[in-house]
């Protein structure tokens, strides 16, 4: 009897140790993680349009947005730098990876020879044009500041394109989150602050190459623009942008925390993907039609929005013995991505992009590596 009641209380304590630990696991789930970047600093004072110092406004501004951050529930914030230091830009990225973070956001103004003006927020990606090509080689050039830059970037020059294309590579996994976080902040800028909109973009920066999580790069305004300048310099500008900056980061977490019940609207709505995608810079693949693939079944569905949780544009074909049902229809890579995005916010977490070619379907892979753009 005693050796029955001894083992009763053994087993009593396994069950309320597990129970425990399951309880201890719950409560120490991870934190949404932000790292935040602050361009420039220490004997890198960035671009000095008008006087001022981008890493001074940068480091203000990232200041701002972690403060902002700090007060909402289950966000972690580090910093690449919280002083006016020297950071490499290779040392940058490793922070967020090692830190298993969700999100890395660098923060820099920017300059031009003339008065152009406006807030703009990157990706990284192949640039579409030589401006865009322009703003990355300025930002990547500080790598000439590092005494063991040659061996820390293995012959990469910033002065030539055919240097970024292999940096894309790495960042194709999180181009539609990278793409929607930098369309929530740019449409914050637009809308709320009313900002000249430079749009979202894809450039090859190298401070986004070798992070592995969702990354932008915003470009907060033309510090050689007289009025800009003057307003990114200000405590009113800094608290604006960061406000805005802050907000879009919320918001995409938020998006990323959506309940499966169908009572429930998504934080992220169809008007709100419909403005990024008029905010998103196009990515066009001429003769080529990306779709995506939400499901495949035997049953022929009318096409109708309630049998496709909500989603419109939604369109069905039949392949072999299946009926294979398809949300969207564009040539523009980047809006099929923010498309992907919504279709999995909606519920379709294993929907993916496909692509034809005059009705053949082809390897997205392939055609995305090709040149016939």
């Amino acid at each position: 009897m005693k050796n029955k009641i001894f083992s009763f209380i053994i087993l009593i304590g396994v069950i309320l140790t597990s129970y425990s630990f399951i309880n201890s696991s719950k409560n120490e789930e991870k934190p949404f993680i932000v790292v935040l970047d602050a361009g420039h600093g220490g004997h890198d004072p960035g671009n000095l349009g008008n006087g001022y110092k981008e890493k001074e406004i940068a480091l203000k501004i990232v200041l701002k947005v972690g403060e902002i951050l700090e007060k909402q529930p289950d966000f972690k914030v580090l910093y690449t730098r919280k002083t006016d230091v020297f950071i490499k830009l290779h040392e940058r990225a490793p922070v967020a990876n090692k830190a298993d973070a969700d999100l890395f956001v660098s923060v820099h103004c920017d300059a031009f020879t003339n008065n152009a003006y406006g807030a703009g927020t990157f990706v990284l990606g192949l640039h579409r044009s030589q401006a865009n090509f322009e703003v990355a080689k300025r930002e990547n050039e500080v790598i000439f500041l590092e005494d063991d830059y040659e061996e820390n970037y293995a012959g990469f020059d910033p002065n030539s394109p055919e240097s970024l294309i292999g940096m894309t590579l790495m960042q194709e996994e999180y181009l539609d989150q990278s793409i929607l976080l930098a369309s929530l902040i740019q449409n914050n800028f637009t809308n709320n602050l009313k900002r000249k909109d430079r749009s979202v973009k894809q450039a090859g920066f190298m401070v986004l190459y070798k992070s592995y999580m969702p990354s932008v790069l915003v470009e907060t305004g033309f510090l050689t623009n007289k009025k800009e300048g003057a307003y990114l310099n200000s405590a009113k500008g800094q608290k604006e942008m960061a406000n805005e900056i802050a907000k879009g980061i919320i918001t995409y977490k938020n998006s990323l925390s959506l309940t499966t019940d169908d009572s429930q609207n998504p934080v992220i709505t169809q008007d709100e993907i419909e403005e990024a995608i008029e905010t998103v810079e196009e990515n066009i693949f001429e003769g080529y039609t990306f779709k995506v693939q939400l499901a495949a079944s035997s049953k022929k569905l009318e096409l109708k929005p309630y049998n496709f949780k909500g989603l419109q544009e939604v369109a069905r074909k039949k392949e072999d013995k299946l009926y294979k049902y398809y949300y969207g229809e564009t040539s523009d890579y980047n809006k099929i991505q923010l498309m992907k995005k919504y279709a999995k916010e909606k519920g379709y977490d294993s929907c993916y992009i496909v692509v034809f070619k005059e009705g053949k379907k082809l390897k997205l892979s392939e055609v995305l590596n090709s040149e016939d753009k």
